[in-house]
């Protein structure tokens, strides 16, 4: 890959850059750098990471994030976050602008300063920085991605409008500066909100022996509040009631961490 990229390639490793930015948990706007030939070593600056893989066009996309919200995922008191579940939307994000679907993320392990990202992404690839309090993000494009990218997606708005020519940019030199910062970097990230009504336990046999108009009987009395979990936690109380012919939850109580676990 030449030092310098060529326009078309930055463009479109700025506009992918720039939707995976507004994804991610942040409380600073984010704001990508200059699009440079990636590092090997770029990884040395940030604390974690996840990838994808693509359906459409060759190639992955990696998001590399830095240590404070690694440490806020690890602290929610709804317990540990995936890192992988918190980057899926900007990397969604980032993989439509390039007219790709990505698929399931998975965290990248970091190896300190001597980690090879090149391994990871398999091949060169691009490197665009996301600006915050400093730098907070990177995104890292295939360039087979590149290559093949085609029209974004147009289920989400056309964030292709972004940085002009950054062909005599300055290379990228990563030079994160971490921050304190609370769970409001969480604001961004879906969780998996379930209403639970009761439970019971059966065997295969019983089981196996419904048809339509069977009744189980739960372990909870009638007129007993429901319970409403979080990603499986238990988190607060209430009575299922009606809203415009649908089901919906107001809740009653809330549930405290220690009575939670």
């Amino acid at each position: 890959m030449s030092d310098n990229l060529g326009n078309d390639t930055s463009a479109i490793a700025s506009a992918a850059a720039t939707a995976a930015g507004e994804a991610l948990p942040s409380p600073a706007e984010l704001t990508p750098g200059p699009a440079q030939p990636g590092s090997p070593h770029v990884a040395s600056a940030f604390a974690g990471g996840a990838r994808v893989d693509l359906d459409g066009v060759p190639g992955r996309i990696v998001v590399l994030v830095g240590q404070d919200l690694v440490d806020a995922l690890a602290s929610s008191p709804l317990g540990g976050l995936d890192l992988a579940s918190a980057c899926q939307p900007a990397l969604d994000a980032a993989a439509r602008q390039v007219g790709a679907r990505a698929r399931a993320a998975e965290v990248v392990e970091l190896g300190g300063e001597d980690f090879d990202i090149t391994a990871v992404m398999g091949e060169e690839f691009t490197t665009v920085p996301l600006i915050g309090i400093g730098i907070d993000a990177a995104v890292l494009i295939a360039a087979s991605t590149l290559a093949g990218a085609g029209e974004p997606l147009t289920d989400e708005p056309d964030l292709a409008a972004v940085m002009g020519d950054l062909a005599d940019a300055e290379p990228f030199v990563p030079a994160f500066v971490p921050a304190p910062r609370g769970l409001e970097l969480l604001h961004g990230v879906d969780m998996e909100v379930t209403v639970e009504l009761g439970r019971t336990r059966m065997t295969v046999r019983d089981l196996l022996a419904l048809s339509p108009g069977a009744v189980l009987e739960l372990d909870r009395a009638a007129g007993s509040p429901a319970d409403l979990l979080v990603n499986g936690r238990l988190i607060a109380r209430g009575e299922v009631v009606v809203v415009d012919e649908d089901f919906g939850l107001r809740v009653t109580e809330i549930v405290d961490a220690a009575a939670a676990v």
